[in-house]
């Protein structure tokens, strides 16, 4: 994920400044959010939570993630449900850019990935889709051609949403 929004938001915010701290899983964030968030100093700072659902409860896990972020209460937390994956299989013309795939753009048409955000297994779907998938190449891939005003992956738009207002925050 951190590989992905590294690329794909400074050339569709640009200049926004931002830092993307990564954690080793889901424990490590659940653990040290709390403290991170309240040891930070920098004045005006925006915090965005972000996590995977991995086939969890997207309500529920959006709720307990709020109350670990009591230390800054205007902390927005956002939930890429099922997997990042999902938000890829959002943009089927952006696919298959990345991939150099012409049937790829099709996958609108197809009932099951026309709310992508309910493909329960995304990155499995894709490794099916196209067969030399990985994870970080993709994320590359990716960053460089996903349209945000194309893509129908709600949590994916929901991301946007949340950059674009706190970027409007901090420039305020």
């Amino acid at each position: 994920m951190k590989v992905f929004l590294e690329s794909f938001l400074p050339r569709v915010f640009r200049g926004l400044d931002f830092i993307c701290i990564m954690h080793e899983g889901k424990s490590d964030l659940e653990r040290s959010i709390r403290r991170k968030l309240q040891a930070w100093r920098e004045p005006g700072a925006r915090f965005i939570v972000l996590r995977d659902n991995d086939g969890g409860d997207c309500g529920a896990l959006k709720r307990h993630l709020i109350s670990l972020c009591c230390a800054k209460p205007d902390t927005t937390v956002r939930i890429a449900c099922q997997e990042l994956e999902a938000w890829y299989l959002g943009d089927p013309e952006a696919l298959s850019a990345a991939f150099d795939d012409a049937n790829l753009a099709g996958l609108a048409r197809q009932a099951r990935f026309r709310e992508p955000d309910r493909v329960q297994r995304p990155s499995q779907e894709l490794q099916r889709l196209v067969p030399s998938f990985q994870k970080v190449a993709a994320a590359r891939r990716m960053a460089a051609v996903m349209d945000p005003h194309r893509n129908r992956s709600e949590s994916f738009r929901a991301l946007i949403d949340a950059v674009r207002r706190s970027s409007l925050r901090y420039a305020s």
